[in-house]
């Protein structure tokens, strides 16, 4: 019989184990979450009278866990109305609705004694057949198992989330040494097309891959930093973005781990290393040791490395002497490698810029990816059985944009080799037999297939999910069709292309459109349909915002006209193209980006989109059909047939709102709540089945027999409706609520929508809105102020309110 997870529980409801309801139930998946009793009551509870024995205060830890999922931010739900999948209880009193778990995941504090104990007590309740995990972060699975029974050790594995479980990618499997085969291989498929994360097989050792490595990582940045005498403050301008890592580098990361956290689990390894030169790397330095003693532990306690303060000038961020322990000003960063690697746009350029330089921030950078990468080599087999999975771990949990291995070949392995060799360093045995074996790389790529360098001496191609699409890969198989500096025509098979956008940020430019008019002769004679999607960072940014100041700043409005109509006639040819286009939207997809999504007959979006128009922000209204769309779709979610007729303003008035607040959403369910998305679109949980399952969408679409979408009409709210809405914007601008400025843009927005100056009721076509909405735009971008709003927003990054 197939294996599902239809009920799971939780036990913990610590931010670990909040976090993992809060996943399970994005998922879908009604969850318990479960805590311990408290042992007394708290002041308002006492006030209101309230007994231990009350339910209220025996499930108080666990609620109180469930409450904060509304606050934390980032969000941890992608829709609040998931949090009614939750249902929180005690482990004393709800023990027995562990009975109805498919799935159960221990959550509480990583002690090995502690959580035998409530695995003793779950085996009494558990059902025959239903899956135990452990969400621990090192704690050893074979020896949490013990002394419960065969056929509890063949159901109980490890699964490391990392925290925040809903937006980091890697979901760590352990087997224990007896846990069914069957049971590794469905959590592990489970994991990623129901949960949507990367998975990674690891063996049971300390912190098993990513931490291990990730934490011996920060101990040799530590070191290193102590060593050359550099600052908090200079090592993580060091470790960002330059070297393909996080924003937060290495110190602002120890801070939202926690320090206490981070001494936990550096310990774990060090107690449990039989290795003398690996325990004296894993030794926590004296300073942090007092920082923990002070409890400046990091964002939990409001200072740890760095801690915001008040100053005469606003809010500053200092930064920590760990010599002294007191708090300055952070110092500017002046390596010269590191202002070379900069100027470069490519990664392993970068990474070699740095690496080969000769101040003391290249040589920071050096003896950190030196031990690192020695260390990942040695471990290959001891903690995972291939590089493949140990660069991924990385990768998906740490948030590296190249794992260890791949970071070696873009270093060079013959020459970082014999640097090393040069310095005394000891060549871990696969890195010796890579090279003996004449070959210069971890991995090789032909024709879009990737083979990793294996244990046995061999490469091994990786093996391919057909469930993902490498658009990448497949240009290099030769299934370009066309392609411009902004975009690219892609082959997917079966009969689907893809419209590729390829600019910068995925920007709306004339070029993206001149690809977008190819496709459609393309596709209307060689294929079934059309994907419009891409895998870069961000779906689409909105239109090429520099491009259109610089026309307006020329009072070049014919270009900008045309830019504009444009837009509208591709909108309308894919509508008559008489094939079915599903948009794949993810990341951000802002303004045009949404509007490229208008293009399409359907959205299969990521669950993780942040859509919305917004272009109010920099002083306009959408004018690529966005306006027009937003408010047809208002409108046909109006109530029709019943015996009063129903007052559509109400229904415009909120899409009105959503655009003139510029409203974004926090995930693509969100989106639906906002009107940018329909309830019939779409959502993929697994970012890399995106473009997959959007060509599904397609073949689907295409074999119901699609049909050409015919025009729209609809009655407009007209003056009756125009005039409301300015009353509004007119008190509020009183009111000092909105500028002078705000109340133009949101009267052009306003005129458009209610559908201009004609009687309420008036039946007019999509042809007569999209003329108001782009003779709207050109008012407004022919303004100084909104103009001065874009020059703002791409000088600063923010909105200006002038």
């Amino acid at each position: 019989m197939e294996r599902k997870i239809r009920k799971a529980a939780v036990l913990g409801s610590g931010v670990m184990g909040a976090g993992i309801a809060a996943h399970l139930a994005n998922a879908g998946i009604p969850t318990y979450l479960l805590d311990v009793v408290p042992g007394g009551l708290t002041a308002e509870e006492a006030k209101k009278g309230l007994t231990l024995e009350h339910p209220a205060v025996r499930n108080r830890i666990a609620q109180s866990g469930k409450d904060r999922l509304l606050k934390a931010k980032p969000a941890p739900l992608y829709d609040r109305a998931n949090l009614a999948l939750i249902t929180v209880g005690n482990m004393e009193d709800h023990l027995s609705l562990l009975a109805e778990a498919d799935w159960i995941i221990e959550a509480v504090v990583e002690n090995l004694e502690v959580k035998k104990q409530v695995f003793s007590a779950v085996e009494a309740y558990r059902k025959p057949g239903a899956i135990v995990s452990s969400n621990t972060s090192g704690v050893s699975i074979n020896e949490m198992c013990q002394g419960r029974s065969d056929e509890f050790r063949k159901h109980f594995l490890g699964t490391h989330f990392f925290n925040p479980p809903r937006y980091l990618k890697l979901l760590e499997i352990i087997p224990g040494s007896e846990t069914d085969t069957d049971v590794v291989r469905f959590m592990q498929r489970f994991g990623e097309t129901v949960l949507g994360k990367g998975t990674v097989l690891c063996k049971d050792t300390p912190n098993f891959i990513a931490n291990r490595i990730g934490t011996y990582g920060l101990q040799v940045s530590i070191h290193e930093m102590v060593r050359l005498g550099l600052a908090v403050d200079e090592v993580d301008a060091l470790t960002g973005p330059v070297i393909g890592r996080p924003k937060s580098a290495t110190f602002r990361t120890l801070d939202v781990v926690g320090l206490d956290t981070y001494v936990h689990v550096a310990r774990n390894v060090q107690e449990k290393s039989g290795d003398p030169a690996e325990q004296a790397v894993f030794e926590v330095p004296e300073f942090i040791l007092r920082m923990v003693e002070k409890g400046w532990i990091g964002q939990k306690s409001g200072q740890g490395f760095f801690k915001q303060e008040q100053t005469a000038a606003g809010k500053e961020i200092l930064a920590i002497d760990y010599q002294t322990l007191e708090y300055r000003p952070r110092v500017k960063v002046n390596f010269p490698s590191l202002a070379a690697a900069k100027s470069s746009k490519d990664l392993p350029q970068k990474l070699r810029t740095l690496a080969w330089g000769s101040d003391k921030g290249s040589q920071f950078i050096w003896n950190l990816f030196k031990k690192v990468l020695l260390y990942s080599a040695a471990k290959v087999g001891e903690i995972a059985d291939d590089i493949v999975a140990i660069d991924r771990a990385m990768k998906w949990g740490f948030g590296w944009e190249l794992g260890p291995f791949e970071t070696w070949d873009a270093l060079g392995v013959e020459k970082s080799v014999a640097r090393m060799r040069a310095e005394g360093e000891a060549i871990p045995p696969l890195v010796e037999e890579l090279l003996a074996s004449g070959k210069t790389s971890f991995y090789e790529y032909t024709d879009g297939r990737i083979a990793a360098f294996a244990i046995s001496g061999k490469y091994a191609l990786i093996e391919e999910n057909k469930q993902i699409i490498n658009l990448a890969a497949l240009k290099e198989q030769g299934k370009l069709i066309r392609k411009n500096a902004g975009a690219a025509l892609i082959d997917l098979g079966d009969g689907v292309a893809c419209l590729e956008l390829t600019s910068p940020n995925n920007a709306l430019g004339m070029d993206i459109l001149h690809m977008a008019n190819t496709a459609i002769d393309v596709v209307k004679q060689d294929f079934l349909g059309l994907v419009i999607g891409n895998q870069g960072k961000n779906f689409c940014v909105g239109m090429n915002l520099a491009m259109a100041l610089v026309e307006a700043q020329d009072e070049n409005w014919p270009e900008l006209e045309l830019l504009v109509k444009k837009f509208h006639a591709v909108k309308q040819a894919f509508r008559q193209m008489g094939r079915p286009v599903v948009a794949a939207p993810f990341g951000m997809t802002l303004g045009g980006g949404v509007e490229l999504c208008y293009l399409a007959d359907r959205v299969q979006a990521s669950a993780e989109t942040y859509m919305g128009l917004v272009e109010a922000g920099v002083g306009l209204i959408p004018a690529g059909g966005g306006t027009a769309e937003m408010l047809f779709r208002a409108m046909e979610n109006v109530p029709q047939g019943g015996t009063f007729p129903v007052d559509p303003f109400p229904f415009v008035v909120r899409a009105f709102e959503t655009i003139a607040l510029a409203k974004v959403s926090t995930s693509a369910h969100e989106a639906v709540q906002l009107g940018y998305l329909r309830p019939t679109d779409g959502i993929s949980i697994h970012p890399d089945y995106l473009l997959y399952d959007a060509k599904q969408a397609v073949l689907a679409m295409d074999k119901a027999g699609y049909r050409t979408r015919q025009p729209r009409k609809i009655r407009v709210i007209g003056e009756t409706g125009y005039a409301n809405l300015r009353q509004n914007l007119y008190s509020m601008r009183v009111g000092g609520l909105i500028s002078e400025h705000d109340e133009l843009i949101a009267s052009k927005l306003a005129y458009v929508m209610s559908g201009g100056s004609l009687p309420a009721g008036t039946e007019v076509s999509e042809a007569y809105i999209l003329e108001l909405e782009k003779q709207a735009f050109m008012d407004l971008i022919k303004t100084q102020k909104s103009q001065q709003r874009m020059q703002h927003m791409l000088a600063k990054g923010k909105a200006l309110r002038n």
